[in-house]
Formats: structure tokens, sequence, C-alpha cells
């Protein structure tokens, strides 16, 4: 594949866009050889570019952006070079406001795009979100490892009774306050909490029962979380903090542990869940393997 296939897909991808979010190209999935290193993303006229290894074709690459961004839409060209120490990121054209944010199906989340780590946003979880905005109505709503709680601006668009957003992180949660704020959000029921998950389930247990759990850690977070030996530590305590007829959705990014790990442990360690269905990804984020993809996995309790 060439920079000019690149940019031809590019310019197909960008018809017809809206302000939404849209991943433009994904090298990731492994889908087009030689670019497994790059991400474009569309964020209303921001077009957002990641590399994740250094290739000597990098300087053509930009230039071949700018020239795409000086045809279309866009105003401003970032690139963020994941694979330097820090993940520096660099406006090459125009210039970033203070108040960035993605729109996803009508809703607002807040953007840091020149952030030295996540933007605060996630897109490969559309459809998680969407699943639970769909299932959130008069629901009392767990969500760990909420980060900046998109997944709960979308319980709350649901129609959810309350949501019980937990993270370590209290400027994460700071964030996740202001994206229910921007969506004129009611913020009554609405609980953010810096705990530590695996050393708080006293506390998590005290607003118990919850009908919808939402489960999406970091695959591995030197000394908070592990996913292969961690995961285990919620899972046993789930039928402990569920309602009757609870869901759960179980989330997994971790490319070496497939869909039998979450299953196999559930059935093990709280056997009154069944497994009903995995979610399907976001098209724009088709792999060539898919086991090592985004795996979004939903359980039903039945007693």
């Amino acid at each position: 594949m060439q920079l000019l296939d690149i940019q031809n897909i590019l310019q197909e991808n960008s018809k017809d866009l809206t302000d939404e979010f849209k991943r433009l190209f994904h090298g990731r999935g492994g889908l087009y050889e030689g670019f497994k290193h790059l991400t474009v993303d569309s964020i209303d006229t921001i077009l957002s570019v990641a590399l994740y290894f250094e290739e000597e074709s990098e300087a053509e690459l930009i230039k071949m952006l700018q020239d795409f961004v000086q045809g279309s839409r866009y105003t401003t060209l970032i690139v963020q070079r994941r694979y330097l120490q820090g993940s520096p990121s660099e406006v090459i054209i125009g210039e970033l406001s203070d108040s960035v944010f993605v729109v996803e199906n009508g809703m607002k989340i807040k953007l840091n795009l020149l952030s030295n780590r996540n933007s605060g946003y996630f897109p490969d979880m559309k459809n998680g979100r969407e699943f639970v905005r769909e299932n959130a109505k008069n629901r009392r709503v767990l969500n760990l490892f909420s980060y900046t709680c998109a997944f709960s601006v979308a319980a709350k668009f649901g129609g959810a009774n309350s949501v019980v957003n937990i993270d370590m992180s209290k400027s994460a949660l700071s964030s996740g306050k202001t994206n229910h704020s921007i969506n004129n959000l009611d913020p009554r029921g609405v609980s953010f909490l810096p705990y530590n998950i695996l050393k708080s389930f006293s506390n998590i247990k005290k607003k118990a029962p919850y009908d919808l759990i939402i489960i999406d850690p970091p695959t591995f977070q030197r000394g908070s979380f592990e996913a292969t030996k961690d995961y285990q530590k919620i899972i046993s305590r789930l039928e402990q903090i569920a309602s009757e007829d609870a869901i759960v959705l179980a989330c997994l990014n971790a490319p070496e542990l497939d869909s039998t790990f979450i299953i196999n442990m559930i059935e093990e360690l709280a056997p009154s869940f069944k497994f009903i269905k995995r979610l399907e990804n976001v098209a724009e984020f088709a792999s060539a393997e898919e086991e090592r993809s985004l795996k979004n996995l939903v359980f039903q309790r039945v007693l």
C-alpha cells in the first residue's frame, strides 16, 4: 500500500461527514500492509492523527496529510507520536481551542488532544456505550473503571435511575463531571467516587444491588490492575452486588486474551450469570484477527 492509497481512503471516508466522530483510517487492525502504526480520526473540523511507531516515510506521510487537509473541510491537523516518551502531540495546521469535544450519537465528550496519554475518549467503545444507553432505563448502574464517565453519560441519556462511577483517578472523575455538565444532565443520582476498586468492595456494596454493571478495566496498569490476575477478583463478587435480573457488560481489550477468558471465569465464579452475546465492534475498527480486538461481552443473571 502506498501513500496515495491512504489519501484515497481518507477522501472516500470523509464524504458526507457530520460533526460526529469518525475513524477515517484504522491501520492498527492490521488490514493495511505497512501502515499498522497509523490511525486517522475526524473530529468535526479537526483531523487527529496517531503514529504508534516511527517509519522512514513519516515526513512524506505528514506532507500528504497536510495536502489532504488543505483541500478538505478540516481547519486543524494534529499529530500524536505515541512512540516517543510522553507521547507528545503537535498541532501541524490551525489551532486548538480550550473546549474541544467529540460528538457520539448526540452525546458530547470533552477531549484533551494535547494530553501525553489518552484524549479522554475511547472511540472503539461506541457500540458498548450504545448498548448501555439502550438498556439503562430505570436501572441502577455501576460503572467500574469509569475513567471520564462516558458510559455514565450514555446511561443517563438512556434514562438510568442512578449511576455510580468509580475510578482511582480524581482528574478523570472531574472530567466525568464536566461531561455530564456539557450534556445538561441532571447530576442528581450520579456519584463520582475515587476508589481503588479492588480495595473498596465494602463501599461499593453499600449502594448495591445494581441492575446494570459495567466492567471496563485497563488491560494493564502497574500497581492498580492486571487483567490476568485481577479480573477474577471482580467477577467473584458480582453475585453479591447484582440484582436478580442484572445485566453485566464485561469489557476486555487485551490482544493476548480471547473471549473465553471472561466467559469461563464468569461460569466458574459467578454461575448465576449466563453469557448472552458479544457485541459487534464498530465497523471502522475492523481487525484482521477479531479475537485480538476489543471484546464487549454481555451476561444476564438468571435465578
